[in-house]
């Protein structure tokens, strides 16, 4: 399977009938899966298809689907409506007997909210019922071209977490071999350290024995390289493998950043140190790239 980022756009238009409808889909980052849908009134019925249409298709991103409609070639038609303005009339024969004013004029009347309604003409239900079918198949139009966008767009974020992994693997490399790694270099550290708790007098032979074995303990990185190596099989594993990884690799991220933080803080010896430094920016670049992905 392909990987697919979580952004894109994608738009699909169409006629039926007298009917002219637009889609239009946006897609961005989310922790979850989220379709926020708008529909123009009287068209609820396209809702659970086109839902379940988009949640087929999508694990992750917030995707905003606006539907717009309009009726071409119909004549709206104005109507009175006769009760309200009966009641209009009255109150103002009413309000005429107490209040010296100019007669109303009709524009006034008719501009009085409800006395006029224009409407469209009269829907045919088969007419409508095919363009609720069109408008669904052409949101179906709308969902494959935005996951066409997706997955060329999760094409090159592959390519570039692929890049950032070979980075950790070289610099993973690096620290297993640097000269502070070597074990006459761990040796001397440990014998300096020792010599110099001994010249305070104060430690026993016992807690001196204790203390070499804490020392070593910590200068001892070979853990954190290992789980770092083994991070990066993984995380290749499942770029190889395609499809929506994103939770997982940025899991992979956290535990790629806890282990060169680690190394970072046992580490004594500068080069040790400086390439510890560079994972935490390039894992923390693979982290950021890693949000992108379903």
């Amino acid at each position: 399977m392909a990987l697919s980022s979580m952004t894109g756009f994608a738009r699909s238009q169409g006629v039926s009938g007298t009917y002219a409808w637009a889609w239009e889909i946006k897609s961005v980052n989310a922790k979850g899966y989220d379709l926020r849908l708008r529909l123009p009134p009287g068209w609820d019925a396209v809702d659970p298809l086109v839902r379940a249409r988009a949640a087929e298709a999508f694990t992750r991103g917030t995707l905003q689907a606006a539907l717009t409609v309009e009726r071409q070639g119909v004549a709206p038609t104005v109507r009175v409506n006769e009760s309200v303005l009966d009641a209009v009339v009255a109150t103002l024969q009413t309000l005429g007997t107490r209040i010296k004013a100019e007669p109303a004029r009709l524009d006034g009347i008719l501009a009085v909210r409800g006395v006029i309604d224009v409407v469209d003409a009269q829907e045919n239900a088969d007419e409508r019922r095919a363009a609720e079918t069109a408008v669904t198949a052409g949101f179906g139009a709308a969902v494959k071209s935005l996951a066409d966008m997706r997955r060329h767009e999760g094409d090159a974020l592959g390519r570039v977490l692929a890049e950032r992994l070979n980075e950790i693997a070289a610099l993973t490399a690096r620290a297993d071999a640097a000269p502070g790694r070597k074990p006459e270099a761990i040796r001397k550290r440990l014998a300096e350290q020792i010599a110099a708790l001994m010249e305070l007098g104060r430690f026993d032979e016992d807690r001196l024995h204790q203390e070499a074995i804490l020392m070593a303990a910590k200068a001892d990185v070979r853990e954190e390289l290992d789980r770092l190596a083994a991070h990066v099989a993984q995380a290749r594993s499942l770029l190889d493998a395609g499809g929506p990884v994103g939770r997982r690799l940025d899991f992979l991220s956290q535990e790629l950043n806890r282990e060169s933080n680690t190394l970072c803080a046992k580490s004594n010896d500068v080069e040790l140190t400086t390439v510890g430094l560079e994972l935490k920016s390039v894992v923390e670049q693979f982290r950021e790239q890693v949000q992108n992905l379903e």
